[in-house]
C-alpha cells in the first residue's frame, strides 16, 4: 500500500443557498473523501467548511448528515480530522468534537506534520484588517453577545445569517487575487513571520477562495487552498511534497 498522505481542504460553503444544490455539494465532498480515504491518514478542514453553523444547548441545525457521517466514519476508521473555525463556521461549540471525534481549532496552529513544520489558520484573522472587520470578529466571538443570540428563536436568526451570506458573497463577486488588500495584509504577515521563523515549512491558509503555491525566500511555501464553490481544489502531503490538485467528479450530478 502506498505511504498515507495528509490533506487539507477549505470553503466548502455547506448549506449556502447560493450554491447550485445544497445536497449536490455534500455529494461532491463525500465522492472525494471516498476516492482518497485509502490514502488518508489525517484530514485538516481549514475553515468554512459550513457556510452557517450556530450550536444551541440542546439543538443544533438541520442538516449535513451525510457530511457528519462521513466524518465520524473516518474518525472511527483512525483518520484523524481537524476542523479549523472559518468565519463562516465561527459557533463551533461541543457537539462536533463530541459525535464526531473531531479536533476543532479556532485561530491559528503551528504543527509538525510527517517532519515537517505548518503555520496553519482558516485565514480571516491573519494580517492587518479594517477596524469595522476587527469589531465585528470580536463581537461575534463575545461570550455574552453568543448568549443573547441564542435566545433569539432559530427561525429568525437562521434566515438572518443565511441572508447575510449571500449578500456578502455578492458583494465580493469579483474573485480577489494575491495583490488584493486582504491578500497583502495576509501575504505581509507570511513574509514577515517567515522572516522570523524559518524553521517553518508551510504556511497553509484557505479564506480567499484562490490557490495560490509561492514560494517564499527562505524557500518555504505559502498555500492557499481555494474553494468548493466553483475550484473543487484541495493539497495533499506525502511527508516530501505538497500538491495542490482539484477533483473532478465520476459520477453525474444529481438533482436536490
Amino acid at each position: 500500500m502506498d505511504k498515507k498522505k495528509v490533506f487539507f481542504i477549505s470553503d466548502l460553503h455547506l448549506g449556502a443557498d447560493y450554491m447550485d444544490g445544497t445536497h449536490n455539494a455534500e455529494r461532491r465532498v463525500i465522492e472525494w473523501i471516498d476516492s482518497v480515504r485509502d490514502e488518508m491518514a489525517e484530514l485538516y478542514l481549514m475553515g468554512d467548511i459550513l457556510d452557517y453553523w450556530y450550536e444551541y444547548r440542546y439543538v443544533v441545525p438541520r442538516g449535513y448528515v451525510r457530511f457528519f457521517g462521513k466524518l465520524a466514519e473516518l474518525s472511527d476508521n483512525g483518520v484523524k480530522v481537524h476542523w479549523f473555525i472559518g468565519n463562516h463556521d465561527i459557533w463551533i461549540f461541543d457537539y462536533l468534537p463530541y459525535e464526531l471525534g473531531i479536533e476543532v481549532i479556532d485561530g491559528s496552529l503551528i504543527r509538525e506534520i510527517m517532519g515537517r513544520r505548518f503555520f496553519l489558520a482558516h485565514g480571516d484573522g491573519v494580517g492587518r484588517h479594517s477596524r469595522t472587520f476587527r469589531f465585528l470578529r470580536a463581537l461575534f466571538r463575545n461570550r455574552l453577545c453568543q448568549r443573547l443570540y441564542a435566545a433569539i428563536h432559530p427561525r429568525w436568526t437562521v434566515p438572518f445569517a443565511h441572508g447575510w451570506s449571500s449578500h456578502s458573497r455578492r458583494s465580493h463577486k469579483d474573485e480577489p487575487t494575491i495583490e488584493a488588500p486582504d491578500c497583502n495584509g495576509m501575504r505581509r504577515f507570511v513574509d514577515e513571520y517567515s522572516a522570523k521563523h524559518p524553521y517553518i515549512d508551510y504556511y497553509v491558509f484557505g479564506h480567499f477562495h484562490i490557490v495560490k503555491n509561492i514560494t517564499l525566500a527562505n524557500k518555504a511555501h505559502l498555500i492557499i487552498l481555494g474553494d468548493w464553490i466553483s475550484k473543487f481544489s484541495y493539497a495533499s502531503f506525502d511527508g516530501y511534497n505538497l500538491e495542490i490538485k482539484y477533483f473532478k467528479r465520476q459520477s453525474k450530478m444529481l438533482n436536490d
